[in-house]
């Protein structure tokens, strides 16, 4: 693993060239640490360059990973294990039968059903019911994410253009130029209030393009305790997956 020296600390990092990249590309997660895909044509001298320029901003992304002491275990997907939607864990129970033909889940009187064909082999059940879990995701949270934008849109007098859940590894969401929101479908694992602030969020872009004190007036007008729920994200969203 390439390492790279800021000051006196060592920045360990994995390295992927990517021939349909054009730009340096610098990711940070909890689980799988700093990643870097850059095209070929980029040499080290360049990568160092990039990467003395970004190791604040990697530095402070660590920092914030370290106040989360406990990480998520790795789901099994299978009965008795906990899912979150909105907040709240509902645990799972898994129904395998011939009498099923596809692999779907239902949030059921208080619980999490996950529908299984028999045909489903040990070997790629986890990977069956998560892909079942993300469609279940997708489909309650688009419906949910329209609601709550209609109260907000209304209070804010913002239009916007599209609104949409979508698979997004390193933002929670993001404006368009022409008013498109598009939001990690992870977040309809969070309580409304932190939709609720994304969502906010994402309707001053609308207005203000960066994150100048109008921005953030214009946030704190709509949501008083917005930085409450801004640093609840911050430290509570590495736990909000299902992987």
């Amino acid at each position: 693993m390439p390492t790279y020296t800021y000051g006196t600390t060592e920045i360990d990092y994995d390295l992927e060239y990517r021939h349909d990249k054009r730009d340096i590309l610098i990711s940070v997660e909890w689980q799988n640490g700093v990643k870097v895909v850059v095209p070929p044509s980029v040499d080290q001298a360049q990568l160092d360059q990039i990467l003395q320029k970004k190791a604040p901003w990697i530095l402070s992304k660590w920092r914030a990973f370290n106040e989360i002491t406990e990480p998520p275990a790795r789901k099994e997907f299978v009965s008795g294990e906990k899912f979150p939607y909105l907040g709240r864990h509902y645990r799972l129970k898994v129904i395998q039968d011939d009498a099923f033909d596809e692999t779907h889940v239902q949030l059921l009187r208080g619980r999490f059903i996950c529908y299984l064909p028999t045909k489903v082999t040990n070997d790629n059940r986890q990977k069956v019911i998560l892909h079942a879990f993300k469609k279940w995701y997708l489909k309650q949270g688009e419906q949910k994410i329209h609601d709550r934008i209609a109260i907000y849109t209304e209070k804010m007098n913002i239009t916007y253009s599209k609104l949409q859940l979508k698979e997004q590894k390193m933002r929670w969401g993001t404006c368009t130029a022409n008013g498109s929101i598009y939001l990690n479908w992870r977040i309809v694992m969070a309580p409304i209030t932190i939709i609720d602030y994304l969502l906010v969020h994402e309707l001053a872009h609308i207005v203000h393009a960066n994150h100048s004190k109008d921005f953030w007036k214009l946030v704190g007008t709509i949501l008083p305790d917005f930085e409450e729920r801004k640093e609840w994200l911050r430290v509570n969203g590495p736990l909000l997956t299902i992987q």
